[in-house]
């Protein structure tokens, strides 16, 4: 029988690392008809396996039941305790192939498990050829609960379509939060109805040779929709009282007498800003009605936004009444039944128990029972170069850039982290192919960084295994920059989906 065969598979390479994992001696064929296995819990996840199984050209059918075929998918709630929320068990033996999760989550980040254990080609849709899986046994939870990306989309605007491919570049390696950075001195990227002008003005703005354009209401909330079948919640970023230029040249009655508040003047209203400087503008926080106008933009995008954060921004800004505005804008986050989320410079300020602090330079005093992501900058900045002096990539932060080793080398004991968020600003990142290069590879090591236990981090072990998803990546159609710390293994001609990998060097 073929699962008597002789294994000649390799360990799979499954990124994030799985908390633990045992590798068979033998192997199972995925045969041309299967069944599909299902309790009702795990009904919706269903959809999620017949796409493998369309990937590989196999024949599939699905009824409710349990352990009656060779897929079984098993939903029990009361395995929370065992597994959170976000695990899963996956085992590939003779019979084939059963995974059980206490959510629907965890059985995603199953079957995305088991899409590793695919050839690449399933990326494409293109495999024709026999299946084989390596006979596994893995239990699995993450360890940070935050799994976050950050997509600046304000200074130079990235399209809903490419959004979207990035949601499902996510949800491979497990990141569960998309942080889009929305708005900003150059550009304001969210229809919000009651200041039509935003948009109309303020989104045709980007920095020096970037894109323009805007997110309308409708193609918000089909990203959000996109990314909850994905287990990925968008949180959405208006940065205020500081990088407002954007709003202040679509409604200049926003800012004071003179245009006191736009120090220096690099432009004033009605002029928009192409540059690259920061901590110039700001909201006019002396009057009274520049609240009026936060109230009414958290609360149109509270009413739109379906996850239960809001971004408000907070860095880069010395105002006397700043401490007042994160205060009061924390206030009316909560008001509109969402949770603030603000750049570390916010705590500062008196925060709700609610309120999570982003950490970003780590130069601002948090308090004790403050949650905190950690976007340190000099661990995961991915607007710096992959390696030194890369073109079109800042420094500042690290002056020798930020290599793949060093985004693998965070590590914390800081109890009040939650997690890890990777971003990309993109006053240098002009283009679809120039986001892909600085966000991958490293976003997968911020994957790894998030789910997998740092005792069980080990950075040769990252590349070796990473190094066999470059054709993954080539499947997906992902521009990523070929870190020099990886020895890349390809295909030979593009479009050959065989199981074979090469190293790059021989070729």
């Amino acid at each position: 029988m073929q699962q008597k065969e002789k294994n000649d598979l390799p360990e799979p390479a499954i990124i994030p690392l799985p908390l633990s994992v045992e590798w068979g001696p033998a192997k199972y064929s995925i045969p041309s008809e299967n069944k599909i296995c299902y309790n009702a819990e795990a009904e919706a996840s269903v959809k999620w396996v017949e796409k493998l199984l369309n990937g590989v050209n196999k024949d599939f059918e699905a009824s409710e039941g349990k352990d009656c075929a060779n897929w079984n998918l098993y939903i029990d709630p009361s395995l929370e305790k065992e597994l959170g929320k976000e695990g899963y068990k996956l085992k590939v033996h003779e019979g084939g192939i059963s995974m059980e999760s206490a959510t629907g989550t965890g059985m995603f980040y199953a079957i995305q498990t088991l899409r590793q254990m695919f050839p690449a080609g399933i990326e494409s849709g293109m495999l024709n050829s026999e299946v084989n899986l390596r006979f596994a046994d893995i239990t699995d939870r993450p360890e940070y609960y935050w799994r976050g990306s950050m997509l600046d989309i304000a200074r130079s605007f990235l399209s809903k379509e490419y959004i979207k491919k990035h949601i499902d570049r996510m949800a491979l390696y497990k990141l569960n939060r998309l942080h889009l950075h929305l708005t900003d001195d150059q550009g304001w990227r969210i229809e919000i109805k009651q200041y039509p002008k935003l948009t109309e003005i303020g989104g045709k703005g980007a920095v020096k040779n970037g894109r323009s354009g805007f997110l309308s209401r409708e193609d918000y909330l089909a990203l959000q929709e996109y990314a909850a079948q994905r287990n990925i919640i968008i949180i959405p970023e208006i940065d205020m009282p500081g990088h407002i230029y954007a709003a202040l040249a679509s409604y200049p009655e926003l800012n004071c007498d003179e245009n006191k508040n736009i120090d220096p003047k690099r432009a004033v209203p009605p002029a928009l800003y192409n540059g690259y400087n920061v901590g110039w503008t700001k909201l006019c926080l002396e009057n009274e009605e520049t609240y009026d106008f936060v109230d009414a933009i958290i609360k149109e995008l509270a009413e739109i936004t379906t996850g239960p954060w809001l971004h408000i921004g907070g860095d880069e800004i010395q105002d006397p009444f700043y401490e007042e505005f994160i205060k009061k804008a924390d206030s009316i986050v909560r008001k509109y039944g969402k949770a603030a989320i603000g750049w570390e410079e916010s705590a500062k300020a008196e925060l709700s128990e609610s309120f999570i602090v982003q950490r970003w330079n780590g130069e601002t005093p948090i308090a004790a029972d403050q949650a905190i992501i950690d976007s340190y900058c000099k661990f995961f900045y991915l607007d710096h170069g992959n390696v030194p002096n890369q073109e079109n990539t800042y420094k500042w932060c690290r002056k020798e850039g930020l290599n793949l080793e060093t985004v693998y080398s965070y590590r914390t004991e800081d109890s009040r982290v939650i997690g890890v968020e990777a971003p990309v600003w993109s006053e240098l990142v002009i283009s679809d192919d120039r986001a892909d290069d600085r966000l991958w590879p490293r976003s997968i090591a911020g994957a790894e960084i998030g789910w997998t236990k740092q005792e069980k981090r080990d950075f040769q072990d990252f590349t070796n295994r990473l190094a066999r998803h470059s054709a993954r990546l080539e499947e997906l159609n992902v521009n990523f920059y070929k870190s020099p710390e990886v020895k890349w293994e390809t295909r030979r001609e593009k479009g050959v989906f065989s199981d074979k990998l090469i190293n790059e060097e021989d070729e």
